[in-house]
């Protein structure tokens, strides 16, 4: 008999009046994670710790209203129409957000962070790449606790079971289905490893990992959404939207990483931003030059060494 993956018996627990969600504890945990590692790649990069926090106070809040605002646009007939509390738009403890839309706000947040703290957003975006990844395999757990965005049916060892009560209409006679929170988790946690080894490798800088990690996640996407079978109210043809959207950053990312790799070589720039001026690597070479004449005019017309002694110094060899 196969052993299959189990789907949790609870949702969340009771903490005094307070009903936690394990939704929301797997998002803050990735939040934190993501976090931890982003902050010491920034300050690996020549950035302070304060820059850092300043930027995620703004990131943060912002991405998390635009990975809410995301879903809720894609899923309009979840949240409006007749019978439905319109306020549960507001209930994003329940689940429903979207990674795409909280990395498109976040990244507003971030770069809004970047000009008050003058530092380099390109700097900034490539220290959080392998933490975002992170995290977001941290915050797929909350959609098994949900028993929510599974696959299509399948009797693989290591299928999904769920519950009677958490199975797509259509599918009420199946038991185990993909289980794509695991996939991408896997994937996500692949990314994270592969961002890192290549940067390390490659000394990417400038934008060069996070658009990598857009490249590499839109991929993995698109393949875990044409097996989902949570309802999409917007397709392209056989392509549901979010899948359509997966080719697009794939592509976005691809481009960008390329344009970036073509434009900036060398080390990334400090915390500011700013780029070291291009002549003074020039001035350095005029002043050693400045110095060898200095040195050779000095030694030249040294009192220590005679006539004699200057002739006869091109023919020796020490």
């Amino acid at each position: 008999m196969p052993l299959y993956i189990p789907s949790p018996s609870i949702r969340g627990f009771d903490l005094g009046p307070l009903n936690i969600k394990f939704y929301a504890l797997c998002l803050i945990v990735g939040i934190i994670v993501a976090w931890i590692i982003g902050v010491r790649r920034f300050r690996a990069r020549g950035g302070t710790t304060d820059a850092f926090e300043t930027c995620m106070i703004w990131a943060i809040p912002i991405g998390i209203v635009g990975a809410r605002f995301y879903h809720v646009l894609t899923h309009l007939g979840d949240y409006f129409g007749a019978g439905i509390n319109p306020w549960s738009v507001f209930f994003i403890w329940e689940g429903g957000i979207a990674i795409y839309g909280a990395v498109g706000f976040g990244a507003l947040g971030a770069y809004i962070g970047c000009r008050r703290t003058k530092s380099s957003f390109a700097m900034l975006a490539d220290a959080l790449a392998p933490g975002i990844a992170v995290g977001q395999a941290i915050g797929r757990l909350g959609n098994w606790f949900n028993q929510e965005l599974y696959g299509l049916p399948t009797e693989l060892p290591w299928g999904l079971e769920i519950d009677p009560a958490h199975r797509v209409a259509g599918y009420e006679n199946f038991a185990t289905f993909h289980p794509t929170f695991l996939y991408e988790l896997l994937w996500d946690l692949a990314v994270a490893a592969i961002l890192i080894w290549l940067g390390n490798r490659l000394k990417l800088a400038h934008g060069q990992v996070f658009a990598l990690y857009i490249a590499l996640y839109g991929f993995g996407r698109f393949f875990t959404e044409g097996i989902r079978l949570d309802y999409s109210y917007d397709v392209f043809g056989p392509i549901r939207f979010n899948q359509a959207m997966a080719i697009v950053i794939c592509l976005a990312g691809v481009a960008l990483f390329v344009i970036l790799t073509r434009r900036h070589r060398g080390d990334e720039a400090v915390e500011t931003g700013e780029k070291e001026p291009e002549e003074s690597a020039a001035e350095a070479e005029v002043k050693d030059a400045d110095t060898a004449d200095e040195t050779a005019a000095e030694a030249a017309t040294s009192p220590d060494v005679d006539d004699a002694d200057a002739q006869e110094a091109p023919d020796t060899v020490e």
